[in-house]
């Protein structure tokens, strides 16, 4: 597996914090169990939401080809010099 990019620690973070904030605030909970669940479900977003920033794309090789007479034009080259 990749190693993720910062783009994909960046987002993931910033939706964990402020998922966990506003979830806690909106739900008022006070009770450890509450807290917990608030938390796991903050970083079950964030994770979902770090793999899912597109990854950049790879380099892509392109094969160089040679023109279709370029051999036989140096073979004749070679040929008329040494005449």
């Amino acid at each position: 597996m990749p190693r993720p990019t910062a783009a994909q620690l960046a987002y993931g973070s910033c939706t964990v914090i402020f998922s966990t904030l506003a979830m806690l605030l909106l739900s008022q909970t006070s009770s450890g169990v509450g807290i917990a669940v608030i938390a796991v479900a903050a970083l079950l977003l964030g994770l979902l939401v770090a793999l899912t920033v597109p990854m950049p794309k790879r380099a892509r090789v392109v094969a160089m080809r040679k023109p279709v007479g370029a051999d036989r034009e140096q073979t004749e080259e070679a040929v008329l010099t040494q005449s």
